[in-house]
């Protein structure tokens, strides 16, 4: 029975599953200290902008095996390898919509908020941020849903995750491992991003009730 596998050792497909889903988010994490700057500055400055999304474009065009090949001689074998890798995967999601998030805000709410006395930092941070934060939890719900797929390929380097399934189901030519790991992924994208999406409506709807009186 090809579920065999999954069956007999869900322990195991658990504890990889778990270690899978710490590998993703920790590289989201990480990424989003580079994306958050990045995507401010890119908003800022208006000529930055394609440069800084077609190099991030650039880089996620870049087959995930050859780029964490390369990585081998200045950061080994691991799981740093992989958390390099898989933050610089994220960038392109999440730098986008950070910066479609706050040029989306519309102009004549900040004018009215710079009207009633606030500081360009303050209508910052208290108005525009807040505002285009919706569509910036969509970029970083799908660099997550994009990491935990990408995150399979990190059992090259002994990264540990769910890849290790696949990777020894292919090496053995164990059909029932493979879709053990492959079953867990696909399970583990899909709760995630519907669990993301539950966050993102909450906050739609909280932040719809600050501005209806």
């Amino acid at each position: 029975m090809i579920f065999d596998y999954l069956i007999e050792n869900w322990r195991r497909v658990l504890e990889l599953t778990l270690d899978h889903l710490r590998l993703s988010l920790t590289a989201v994490a990480l990424a989003l200290i580079v994306a958050i700057p990045l995507g401010i500055v890119a908003t800022r400055f208006r000529r930055l902008t394609l440069p800084v999304l077609s190099g991030l474009g650039a880089i996620y065009t870049v087959p995930s095996l050859a780029f964490l090949a390369f990585l081998i001689p200045s950061l080994g074998i691991g799981r740093d390898n992989a958390l390099v890798v898989l933050a610089a995967y994220a960038q392109i999601f999440l730098v986008r919509n950070i910066v479609a998030g706050l040029r989306g805000v519309d102009a004549g709410t900040l004018e009215a908020a710079q009207g009633l006395g606030l500081t360009p930092l303050q209508v910052f941070w208290q108005v525009r941020w807040p505002l285009a934060l919706p569509i910036m939890l969509a970029g970083v719900r799908t660099a997550i849903v994009a990491t935990i797929s990408l995150a399979t390929v990190a059992a090259w380097v002994d990264a540990g995750g769910l890849g290790r399934l696949l990777f020894e189901g292919i090496t053995r030519d164990h059909p029932a491992r493979i879709v053990a790991g492959a079953t867990a992924v696909i399970s583990l994208a899909l709760v995630t991003d519907a669990l993301l999406r539950l966050a993102e409506r909450s906050t739609a709807i909280a932040r719809a009730r600050r501005v209806v009186p």
